[in-house]
């Protein structure tokens, strides 16, 4: 039986005392969660357990009005969406394999795919990926096949997560990884620049031309109202804002667009039209890429599978509000933003964005002193960028109340 015990206690102890832990307990003590609060003194019965739970959760405080973003959005889910993707056809653990029995599933992917195609100007989408962080990494591992140089320039406004995976990523690949504020004149020793518009701290830029591959991180969510970034070679993000909950960060899922000569370079799973013997519509997957399928070598990616159930969620969420309700939630979000972005510079506030579309970054006294200020009126002000900056969001979620609370909280 010793061959199915996990780790020895000798093997426990060395990986502790590798990460300068004492003990289990020590590995736990960041987390605020007071363990020795839900210890039962006596076995209780499923009823009497679910009350005491129940009663203890009403400590928490869960009334608050939030304005945080940096990648999680609060946004408005129609509760059609939960109706629909729990059906049992489509709430199942396995993958759509046979063609034969799971039209629904593909067309959904197929449907998915054409609309972020249309939503980032690309020909060509998976059927979605783990996150946005994930397709950016896959994004450049994808480039350096495409020209060979295994060398990758990303920017340094891109969102802080989503840079720790890309830097896993080149480290395992070994691929040269370099950082940049202001790109430099000449990219042609790099395989892709990656950029991120609107950036980690809310700037819209016009994008750049490259002598290379341009790979452009977006908010689906502002190409509702800004011009889709078809000069890009890839577009990469985060499909969490269409219908799916915020869910303390995840699971979201990401999706990887790009032209279409690139597509048999594109990792995940794609989805495809086509017409049966008899001539009716069908849907297959297609060109794919995972090394059970092809020769390992020929492989594009270790990623082989998709984000079914969630892109299922944003597909409905399209479908439900239609192109009218996305572009009217977008420019609410964005009067919204701007309207807290000029009351706050009118108490001395002062927005360091010259073009923003809901998200947007201050310059603070001190970060804490102001979140706190705020947070004693059940306010989540923002998330705290450093000392002195705070990123605030504001989605079609916030109302004009909410934000005069906000500029009477800080007065």
């Amino acid at each position: 039986m010793n061959n199915f015990i996990a780790h020895s206690e000798e093997e426990r102890q060395e990986m502790l005392n590798n990460i300068s832990c004492s003990s289990v307990d020590d590995l736990f003590k960041h987390i605020p969660v007071m363990l020795e609060e839900f210890k039962m003194d006596n076995p209780l019965s499923e009823m009497e357990t679910t009350k005491r739970i129940k009663s203890m959760a009403k400590k928490n405080n869960v009334d608050y009005v939030s304005f945080l973003g940096g990648g999680v959005y609060n946004k408005f889910i129609p509760a059609a969406i939960s109706q629909v993707a729990q059906r049992f056809e489509f709430l199942t653990a396995y993958t759509p394999y046979q063609p034969e029995i799971s039209q629904g599933t593909l067309q959904i992917m197929y449907e998915f795919q054409s609309m972020i195609c249309r939503l980032t100007g690309m020909d060509v989408s998976n059927a979605s990926v783990y996150d946005a962080a994930t397709a950016c990494a896959e994004a450049l591992s994808m480039a350096v096949r495409i020209n060979k140089k295994h060398k990758v320039l990303v920017s340094d406004k891109l969102n802080p997560e989503y840079k720790q995976v890309i830097k896993t990523y080149m480290w395992a690949a070994n691929i040269q990884l370099d950082w940049f504020e202001t790109l430099p004149k000449d990219v042609q020793e790099y395989s892709a620049v990656l950029v991120q518009n609107p950036d980690f701290y809310g700037e819209i830029t016009s994008l750049p031309e490259v002598d290379t591959l341009l790979i452009v991180c977006t908010r689906l969510s502002a190409l509702s109202i800004i011009k889709p970034p078809v000069e890009a070679d890839i577009v990469v993000g985060d499909i969490q804002e269409l219908g799916i909950p915020m869910n303390c960060g995840g699971p979201h899922a990401g999706f990887l667009a790009c032209k279409n000569k690139y597509v048999r370079q594109l990792p995940g799973r794609i989805a495809g039209r086509t017409l049966d013997a008899d001539g009716n519509q069908a849907f297959t997957l297609t060109l794919q890429t995972r090394e059970q399928h092809i020769r390992r070598e020929k492989a594009t990616s270790n990623i082989c599978s998709n984000q079914a159930l969630i892109a299922l969620c944003s597909t409905l969420y399209l479908s439900l509000v239609g192109e009218k309700g996305f572009k009217q939630t977008g420019v609410l979000s964005c009067n919204l933003a701007h309207k807290l972005s000029n009351k706050l510079d009118k108490i001395g506030i002062k927005t360091l964005n010259k073009e923003f579309y809901s998200e947007f970054t201050v310059e603070t006294a001190n970060s804490d002193e102001f979140l706190l200020q705020l947070k004693k009126q059940n306010i989540i002000g923002g998330l705290k960028i450093d000392n002195k900056k705070v990123l605030v969001s504001v989605t079609e979620m916030n109302t004009e109340e909410e934000i005069d609370s906000y500029i009477q909280a800080l007065m």
